[in-house]
């Protein structure tokens, strides 16, 4: 997760079209979520993980956000509280997911 985090970031940056918090959170929480979804997922992989398993995890980093989107839009959160609230319920997801499938993950 962070290596995609921190991989991609990088590279949306040096690109110049990272979004930010401040001005386009829906999009930066989104973009943020990919990347870590994706070194996530390929590590995983090498780990020999399979796919089901790999789309939960990568689930748990989207499915937070969509009930903050409306909180945001109506003014009651700002970006920054967006971003804190879906990381802190991203944890409890990952492992719902993990002990859902304790086989996958036990070994």
């Amino acid at each position: 997760m962070f290596a995609g985090m921190f991989a991609l970031g990088l590279l949306w940056s040096a690109a110049g079209v990272a979004p930010s918090y401040a001005h386009d959170p829906e999009l930066a929480y989104l973009l943020m979520a990919f990347d870590m979804s994706a070194g996530m997922a390929v590590w995983m992989r090498v780990r020999g993980h399979a796919w089901a398993p790999i789309l939960e995890m990568c689930g748990a980093m989207f499915v937070p956000v969509v009930p903050l989107f409306p909180l945001l839009w109506l003014g009651l959160i700002d970006g920054m509280a967006l971003m804190v609230a879906a990381h802190v319920a991203m944890f409890p997801l990952m492992l719902a997911a993990m002990l859902r499938r304790r086989d996958e993950y036990a070994h």
